[in-house]
């Protein structure tokens, strides 16, 4: 067993701060919590020595096929509006990608992620040219490192028609069965799921969703979906299908209370209340909105459910959190920081809707994904003003020390492996990238 001893307790939702607390863990769950937990037990211990024990925070959507795209020295045209940013930028990255990229860019983005606290990943993949096995490449990945994580391929026709959208389909099948299959054998640790995904409504045909309507119902996974990103796409369902968005994915039975969308800045409130009344998720995505000059979610208080993403922009939820909410605020909404500490917190809502168990808490019976963090605040810190020291004075620099499913993945800002010859194959790797995107047209 593992103790952590001498820990402040920090929880999110409901908002914790308990200070003197041990927290015992047996395999991957929590079991005790409190100041009279006998120490005798462990066969570990760890002292956190006062500092901040939380639980791991989860980014609810991400792209793990970009991480070797940081710092990109390729021939990018200009990019005066959101298409143009996609071909010319992001569908160039994934059709260069190969199994040896990809592999790199998933363990980079995984190790990246548990430094930064983030102890689960929320994944949506594209990479055209090798579809048959990628997302098996990027279980690897988050094995390798420890993550706890979702994945699934963006399925679409954009760029070879229904065999592309086949091909898509198949190998979402084929990784929820695998993951299926290798829980049921039980001869590794149950890190990582699976979605069906699919790239965005104006990217996938009606006989795509009819393929994906018939995924979701074979594998028992959710649909995790781009949607309403850019005006494009919304203006695109109601030409050519005289649907809105939400109302045609739902139209083939793929919203449901699994269903993970991204974005969202242009749907109509009918939608939102569609959305709403199958209880399914969206996910908010505010440097990536910025990024792409794409508008800003201002409906975020209509949704009954929201979770946080970076949609490709590394996996730093506690810089995510800042942004979510100081861009609120500039566009003048209503939201205090309270409110994006729950929607932070709502990644642990999405696991346990995928993965089963409890996620999210210090309590007996919780997953044991956990991070001690160094915090010396000049404030008193309590319960009621958690999410103001979130929001203006914490940050990922205070990860000391990371546990993902029991396992200690960092300790005192190492990983448990050297992973400076990985970052030097991954820089390798990168240029490959670049030099592959330079040879598309």
């Amino acid at each position: 067993m593992l103790l952590i001893k001498n820990a402040t307790a920090v929880q999110f939702e409901p908002a914790r701060v308990t200070e003197g607390v041990d927290i015992l863990v047996d395999g991957n769950k929590i079991v005790e919590v409190g100041s009279q937990v006998d120490h005798a037990k462990a066969t570990r211990t760890i002292d956190a020595a006062g500092r901040l024990v939380m639980p791991g925070i989860v980014c609810s959507h991400n792209h793990f096929y970009s991480g070797l795209s940081r710092g990109v020295m390729a021939e990018i045209k200009p990019c005066p509006d959101f298409i143009s940013t996609l071909k010319n930028l992001w569908w160039r990255v994934d059709r260069a990608i190969d199994e040896e990229i990809l592999y790199y860019s998933g363990l980079i983005c995984s190790l990246d992620a548990i430094k930064a606290g983030c102890t689960s990943v929320i994944d949506h993949h594209a990479s055209p040219s090798y579809i048959k096995g990628s997302l098996n490449t990027l279980r690897k990945a988050f094995l390798k490192a420890g993550l706890r994580g979702m994945t699934c391929f963006e399925t679409t026709d954009r760029n070879g028609g229904i065999k592309e959208l086949e091909a898509g389909v198949r190998e979402n099948i084929e990784f929820a069965n695998l993951v299926t299959n290798a829980r049921a054998k039980g001869d590794e640790p149950y890190l990582v799921e699976a979605h069906i995904g699919a790239h965005a409504p104006f990217t996938v045909s009606n006989d795509g969703l009819g393929m994906l309507s018939d995924a979701v119902r074979e594998t028992g996974r959710g649909l995790h979906i781009h949607v309403a990103e850019d005006k494009y796409d919304a203006t695109w369902s109601r030409h050519h299908y005289g649907q809105e968005l939400i109302q045609r994915l739902d139209s083939f039975g793929l919203i449901n209370e699994k269903t993970l969308v991204g974005h969202g800045l242009y749907l109509t409130p009918a939608d939102i209340e569609l959305l709403n009344e199958k209880d399914a998720y969206l996910v908010h995505n505010p440097r990536s909105n910025m990024n792409n000059h794409v508008g800003y979610n201002e409906h975020l208080t209509s949704y009954k459910n929201v979770a946080l993403g970076t949609d490709g922009i590394g996996s730093d939820m506690f810089e995510e959190l800042k942004f979510a909410f100081f861009k609120h605020r500039d566009a003048g909404g209503p939201l205090w920081p309270d409110s994006f500490v729950k929607f932070l917190d709502n990644g642990n809502r999405l696991l346990e809707r995928n993965f089963g168990g409890h996620f999210g808490r210090l309590e007996a019976g919780y997953q044991a994904d956990l991070v001690i963090y160094d915090y010396n605040s000049p404030t008193p810190l309590q319960a009621e003003n958690l999410a103001g020291h979130l929001a203006f004075g914490m940050n990922s620099n205070g990860v000391r020390t990371v546990i993902v499913d029991g396992a200690v993945v960092y300790e005192d800002g190492q990983y448990p492996f050297d992973v400076s010859e990985i970052y030097a194959e991954a820089r390798k790797a990168a240029r490959r990238l670049w030099k592959g995107m330079d040879s598309l047209s």
